[in-house]
């Protein structure tokens, strides 16, 4: 019998996130110089640092390649930053073996085609309210945030909330 939603948080190890559409609500700013920027929520990069440091695995995998966004996601201590990725299936298992992490315990948020097929072999696949409905389709669990505005904080709280954790790191030391 298939575990329920619930019930798979409490194996999760490991966040894996795509940037435009979770990390970003979709927009990109372009500007005068064609420099494209995008938004990033900060309480979605709190829960990143808190899940780095309760000992969780993050990762990005990202179509896009921007190097602000990488400075970004370095400063939040994110070291697994990969960016301009054609084939996130492959960069997905080339990850996860290099770490010998089991599919099984990742959690992966996607919002785009682009993101299907390796949603489709992780334990948990995930997606922010507005994702595309394909990606809907496939995902056990759907926030009610879109991409962007809170969906990564969402999830990352979730998980660390079942497994006790995220109580646990605010012993006083995160303020």
């Amino acid at each position: 019998m298939a575990k329920s939603y619930k019930e798979t948080l409490n194996d999760i190890t490991t966040f894996i996130f795509d940037i435009d559409g979770v990390l970003t609500d979709s927009s990109v700013h372009v500007s005068q110089t064609g420099e494209m920027l995008r938004i990033m929520n900060i309480r979605d990069g709190f829960a990143m640092k808190a899940a780095i440091e309760s000992g969780y695995n993050v990762c990005i995998i990202s179509g896009g390649s921007n190097e602000g966004v990488r400075i970004r996601l370095q400063n939040l201590g994110i070291s697994e930053i990969h960016l301009g990725s054609s084939d996130k299936v492959k960069t997905f298992k080339q990850y996860t073996e290099a770490y010998t992490i089991n599919p099984e315990h990742v959690l992966y948020m996607g919002d785009d085609i682009p993101d299907y097929h390796v949603m489709q072999l992780v334990g948990l696949p995930t997606c922010p309210q507005d994702a595309v409905s394909e990606i809907k389709s496939i995902s056990k669990y759907i926030s009610h945030i879109n991409g962007g505005k809170g969906a990564v904080r969402e999830v990352i709280e979730q998980v660390m909330k079942v497994q006790g954790k995220w109580n646990t790191y605010f012993d006083g030391k995160h303020d």
